[in-house]
């Protein structure tokens, strides 16, 4: 447990309930007393449906939270969050989560970021006009145990509902949309209470940002010495030609630049032959 944060007051800038993974993880792995504020709202940011558009990058959003909140409270020491979905980036067809965890001390002047890259994600939306396509669609994103949003159509904002956790309410809201205007739209609540699936991707990049945080550099102790690049090369075993595996990991202290090289993380020296440009071009 690194000491400097031990006993100290730590603001999770979130109005989702993310305090529920993040803040037992912290206060066992930092220390820290973790709370909230119910004045700050996060959608003024941006919302997951679009009718506050997000214009900052995931980063800038996160760290945007935590200044938000830190004015709020004159807290010091946040952490804040952003996720986005869509096609995963090297798996086109499969949509992912893509979560951003930041953890900042104004006292210390650190700033410390993880990233969390999932395909453990009920993230969807279709059209629907008829009852089968409702329940097809609610079975498939796992309702009623993951919310629901409906609305007119998907890029129309004038009437929307949120949140829907239970069959009556779901099948209310799709009748009167489908009465008034005979479509309606219907997507994931990706919204993190609404959405088991992204709170333990979340919790996954909260024991990611706790060990990079307790992390220190050999040469002066700040927090958050981790990877900051990746090198392809590993040779292959027969031919020894570097492949496109991990040779090393490249580890960098945001303070001093100290850098540190581990080689072979995986524990493999060579690679196998099928895995080589060469070999099986």
């Amino acid at each position: 447990m690194n000491l400097m944060f031990k006993g100290r007051n730590l603001l999770i800038a979130t109005k989702h309930e993310k305090e529920k993974v993040i803040a037992p993880i912290f206060e066992k792995e930092l220390g820290v007393k973790c709370f909230v504020t119910s004045d700050l709202d996060t959608d003024e940011l941006g919302t997951f449906t679009g009718e506050i558009e997000r214009k900052d990058d995931p980063i800038t959003s996160a760290r945007n939270k935590c200044q938000m909140a830190m004015e709020l409270t004159n807290c010091d020491l946040a952490i804040g969050n952003e996720g986005s979905f869509g096609p995963h980036p090297s798996i086109y067809f499969i949509p992912a989560d893509d979560e951003f965890l930041l953890f900042i001390d104004k006292k210390n002047n650190i700033e410390i970021i993880v990233r969390e890259l999932s395909t453990d994600t009920n993230f969807n939306g279709a059209e629907i006009k008829t009852e089968k396509e409702l329940k097809e669609f609610a079975t498939n994103a796992n309702f009623p145990s993951h919310g629901l949003i409906l609305r007119k159509a998907k890029d129309d904002f004038s009437e929307i509902v949120k949140g829907i956790n239970n069959t009556e309410r779901l099948n209310n809201t799709f009748y009167h949309l489908i009465k008034k205007y005979g479509t309606a739209y219907i997507e994931t609540d990706m919204r993190a209470m609404y959405n088991p699936s992204r709170m333990k991707v979340i919790e996954r990049a909260t024991k990611k940002l706790a060990d990079k945080i307790n992390s220190l550099c050999p040469n002066c102790d700040n927090p958050g010495f981790g990877i900051t690049d990746i090198q392809q090369g590993l040779p292959c075993e027969i031919c020894n030609f570097p492949t496109r595996s991990t040779l090393k990991y490249i580890y960098t202290c945001m303070k001093c630049n100290y850098e540190k090289e581990e080689k072979y993380p995986n524990g493999k020296l060579t690679e196998d032959p099928m895995n080589c440009d060469i070999c099986n071009p």
